[in-house]
C-alpha cells in the first residue's frame, strides 16, 4: 500500500539547534583540543538533551523498544544519544582527512574495489544509520572513486555551511534538489562516472512524494519510493553502504550490491522498484539489529 505525503515531514520542517557561528565554534574546539578532550564534552551535552528534548527522547524510546524487543532503560537512551553525538563529532575529523584517528573494518572491501573501479557511475544508498561520512572518507582514499551527495536544497545549504567550516573543497560535492536542472545534474554526474549518494530512508522530492508501507522492526513504516524510481529511470546500479559506529574509535563499513537497473527496459520498472525497496528495508532492519544504537532518525518513524 502506498501513500502520498500529506505534507512535509517533521524532519524537514524542524529547525536546527544552533547556527553557523556555533558550528564554527564546535569545529574549532574539535580541531584544536583533539578528539579525546572534545569527546569528554559529549557526555554533559547528551545528558542535557536527554533531559530536555522531550520529542527526541520519546522517538528514541519508541525505536529502541522495537529494535531491542524490550523496554529500554535510561542507560539505553543515553547510549543512543552518545552514539549519535560521537558520529557527529567524528564527522569533523573524517571530513578533515584525519582517517588515521579511526580503526575501520571493511566487509566486502574487495567487492567494493572491483565494483567501484569500473567507473561506470551508480547510486550509493545509505540511511540515517551510523556514519555516512566514514564512507566518503574511505572513498577519498581511492583516487578513482568520485562521490557526490544528492539532498534537498535547504539541507544542502545547511550541510555546506558545515563543510565550509571543516573542509571547504567538500562543499562542491553536494547536488541540491529543488532546482530546474537538478535531475540533469545527477545524470551528468553519473555519466562522468560518479557515485551519487542518497540517504534513502527519507524522500528526495520536496512536497508530495509517494511512499510505501513496509514492515520494519515489527510494524509498518513508510519509506519513499523516489530514490529507487530515480535509479530505475536512469537505469543505474545501486549499492548499499552503511558505516556502523562500534564505540571508541571503531567503525565497521559494509558494502553490498543492492540492485542493478542498467538492463531494465524503459517504462517497465514499477515491480522492480518495489522489489528493490523491500530488499533495502530488509537489509536496513538487519543492520539496525546488528548495531541498535546507530539509528539516527529522532522522530516517530512509524507514525
Amino acid at each position: 500500500m502506498t501513500h502520498p505525503q500529506s505534507g512535509e515531514r517533521a524532519w524537514l520542517t524542524r529547525r536546527e539547534r544552533g547556527a553557523a557561528t556555533a558550528i564554527k565554534l564546535i569545529v574549532w574546539i574539535a580541531l584544536h583540543l583533539g578528539r579525546s578532550v572534545t569527546r569528554l564534552l559529549l557526555f554533559p551535552i547528551c545528558l542535557y538533551f536527554l533531559a530536555f528534548s522531550k520529542a527526541s527522547r520519546a522517538a528514541s524510546r519508541g525505536y529502541l523498544r522495537r529494535v531491542l524487543e524490550r523496554e529500554p532503560s535510561p542507560g539505553d537512551l543515553f547510549r543512543h544519544y552518545v552514539a549519535f553525538a560521537s558520529c557527529a563529532l567524528d564527522r569533523v575529523y573524517l571530513l578533515n582527512d584525519q582517517m588515521d584517528l579511526f580503526d575501520v573494518a571493511i566487509e566486502g572491501e574487495e567487492l567494493a574495489k572491483s565494483e567501484l573501479a569500473r567507473g561506470s557511475g551508480g547510486f550509493l544508498f545509505g540511511a540515517h544509520l551510523g556514519s555516512f561520512e566514514i564512507l566518503r572518507a574511505l572513498a577519498h582514499r581511492q583516487p578513482d572513486v568520485k562521490i557526490n551527495l544528492l539532498m534537498y536544497e535547504e539541507n544542502a545549504r545547511k550541510i555546506n555551511s558545515v563543510l565550509n567550516a571543516i573542509n571547504p573543497r567538500l562543499a562542491l560535492e553536494v547536488i541540491s534538489l529543488g532546482q530546474s536542472d537538478s535531475m540533469l545534474a545527477v545524470e551528468h554526474q553519473l555519466d562522468q562516472g560518479y557515485l551519487v549518494g542518497i540517504l534513502a530512508d527519507r524522500g528526495i522530492s520536496p512536497g508530495e512524494e509517494e511512499e510505501m508501507e513496509i514492515e520494519f522492526l515489527g510494524a509498518p513504516a513508510r519509506f519513499p519510493v523516489g530514490p529507487f524510481r530515480l535509479a530505475a529511470i536512469l537505469r543505474r546500479r545501486v549499492f548499499l553502504m552503511v558505516g556502523l559506529y562500534r564505540g571508541g574509535r571503531r567503525y565497521e563499513v559494509h558494502f553490498e550490491p543492492l540492485v542493478d537497473f542498467s538492463d531494465l527496459p524503459r517504462g517497465t520498472h514499477r515491480e522492480e522498484v518495489i522489489l528493490a525497496l523491500r530488499r533495502y528495508v530488509a537489509r536496513l532492519e538487519h543492520y539496525c539489529r546488528s548495531a541498535p544504537y546507530n539509528w539516527f532518525n529522532f522522530y516517530d518513524f512509524w507514525k
